[in-house]
């Protein structure tokens, strides 16, 4: 009896340490990422909006937005592709799709872009973009459809990275203007104290 309630209490914290290790308590980190000076640490989290989490009481507020207007690449898109009109524009799903554009030199030729966003991050793999061209004859009764392969759609992506690049090197000065100024506002009242 007394073997199996200590089997009991050894498995009991098994799993506990076992679930706990696959929430992500612990997490392995690269000693050349992370500052060894605890003052230098503070200060890159500060940097980055990082700060204490305490499970679901720390899960919002954490400085990293997941809306539209936050998001560069989002935002580089729409204003890329302002020029066409948009039919289905899913920021949850991550996929913008324009309607149908042609040119008046060609009137039955259309093309339709549709951008999907794999990722929030800024990076080349991070956005896939693909055009569809329809030809129509007989009054758009007579359509085919396929993906148009030439360089137009590294182009629009290339054009959506670089703006997307701008609009964050804009962002993070930003922050980071305002943070020197709330830090040299902490001083100079820590200073008035003395």
């Amino acid at each position: 009896m007394k073997y199996s309630s200590i089997f009991k209490k050894f498995t009991l914290l098994l799993l506990c340490i076992l679930f706990l290790h696959q929430c992500g308590i612990y997490r392995k980190t690269d000693v050349r990422q992370v500052p060894v000076n605890a003052k230098d640490r503070v200060q890159k989290n500060i940097e980055e909006g990082r700060r204490i989490k305490f499970g679901a009481f720390g899960s919002g507020g954490s400085g990293n937005f997941e809306f539209a207007s936050s998001n560069e690449m989002w935002r580089a898109t729409i204003e890329i592709l302002d020029f066409i009109p948009l039919t289905s524009v899913d920021y949850g799903g991550g996929v913008i799709i324009t309607d149908w554009y042609n040119n008046a030199d060609k009137e039955n030729e259309s093309l339709k872009i549709m951008v999907r966003f794999l990722s929030n991050e800024i990076r080349a793999d991070g956005i896939d973009v693909k055009i569809y061209k329809k030809i129509c004859k007989d009054n758009n009764l007579n359509c085919q459809t396929s993906e148009l392969e030439n360089t137009l759609a590294p182009e629009i992506k290339v054009a959506i990275l670089k703006k997307a690049a701008k609009f964050k090197s804009t962002r993070d000065e930003k922050e980071k203007k305002e943070f020197q100024k709330q830090r040299g506002g902490n001083t100079q009242k820590a200073s008035e104290l003395d």
